[in-house]
């Protein structure tokens, strides 16, 4: 379906919403660009439908994150992961020396549910024994800004470089300094009192990060409830945090297309083949009201998650999420309504499924392999 002869595209954008086809038809139109060609670590990965799921009760001990345990749960997961015979051969299932390797942390629910530094330097130690020297490895936000609020900068062992592609959030976007004109989304939606014809409005171009500075990525995303898109997982990570002009995704409470813009964007050649591991800090975890993370709503889930399949790795962490949710006597995410704390009309977690059918991962349940790992 395209636009019709004198049809601007926001009107084919809300005449397709009225249609009933709306966002997976939106996602499968969306034309992205990208000269890398694919290889076998790309999405949905080693291993296509799996996801291992560690779990620790001493990795959080009076809110604060424990070291060995979270040692302890990372070797295990990585090892069921990838069935190695020991540690350091998991960790060259995916990196050598030569490697550029960047990690993509997560600030945005800071200080109470974002990427920890226990977790950040273990992975920094596994990508090390892999043969990757530390100079060769970049650990990255979007936002410099927020990067440097949260501290990541201070975490850091002495070697490791960090990266950003904009000074801090704004409501635009469009500027595409640190971004590359050669990686782009193209979708036909664009933020209210934009023109359509501008290519700037309508594109989301890849940061230089991802294009130029590293040839593999670890994708480190929380455990969170988001308004817009119903959770912001593994796919979210990518999506929103590695490119620009994403608050036309969501820019007001009805205006809402990240069931489509998630995948669409993740679909990227350069995004898809480059991010090659996931990793998902659950010790906490954000039930509503996200994405920033108010202390009521947040709690101590204890757990990892791990997998080469975004999707797969998604589908389990959303269910996680509506679990703590009709645990405490809330409605799932799909089923739940505006109230002051979660103002959009409807969430949209369908982006996974969605996901799933352009091909970046297994969403169906029936078909992942959910290891359970329960440690003492």
């Amino acid at each position: 379906m395209s636009p019709k002869a004198g049809t601007s595209r926001r009107e084919w954008l809300l005449a397709m919403m009225a249609s009933g086809l709306t966002v997976r038809q939106l996602a499968l139109n969306a034309q992205t660009t990208s000269k890398i060609s694919p290889g076998k670590l790309g999405m949905p990965g080693l291993a296509p439908g799996r996801v291992v799921a560690v779990s620790h009760p001493a990795c959080l001990v009076n809110r604060q994150f424990q070291a060995q345990p979270i040692q302890r749960m990372i070797a295990e997961g990585m090892l069921e992961l990838t069935e190695a015979p020991d540690l350091t051969s998991a960790w060259r299932a995916f990196f050598e020396r030569g490697d550029v390797v960047g990690i993509k942390v997560n600030p945005v629910g800071g200080p109470e549910v974002m990427s920890c530094p226990e977790v950040l330097r273990e992975i920094i130690k596994g990508v090390e024994s892999a043969g990757v020297p530390r100079k060769d490895i970049v650990v990255y936000d979007r936002y410099r800004a927020q990067f440097l609020k949260m501290g990541f900068d201070k975490w850091l062992p002495e070697g490791v470089r960090w990266s950003s592609a904009a000074e801090d959030y704004d409501g635009i976007q469009q500027d595409i300094a640190g971004y590359d004109p050669e990686h782009f989304m193209d979708m036909a939606v664009t933020l209210p009192g934009y023109d359509a014809k501008d290519e700037r409005a309508r594109r989301s171009y890849a940061a230089k990060f991802i294009t130029k500075e590293v040839n593999k990525l670890i994708n480190l995303p929380v455990l969170k409830d988001h308004q817009s898109a119903g959770v912001t997982l593994a796919l979210k990570n990518l999506s929103h945090g590695m490119v620009n002009n994403v608050c036309r995704s969501h820019s007001t409470s009805t205006l809402n297309v990240c069931g489509a813009f998630i995948p669409a964007v993740v679909s990227l050649p350069v995004i898809r083949n480059k991010a090659v591991l996931h990793i998902l800090d659950g010790i906490k975890g954000l039930y509503h009201g996200g994405p920033s993370a108010r202390p009521e709503f947040v709690w101590e889930h204890r757990k990892m998650y791990f997998a080469t399949d975004p999707v797969a790795l998604d589908h389990i962490c959303w269910k996680a999420i509506d679990a703590q949710r009709l645990a405490v006597g809330m409605k799932s995410i799909g089923e739940s309504k505006p109230d002051k704390f979660s103002t959009f009309l409807n969430r949209q977690p369908e982006h996974i499924e969605i996901a799933g059918a352009l091909g970046l991962g297994v969403f169906n349940e029936k078909q992942i392999d959910l290891r359970k790992l329960s440690l003492t």
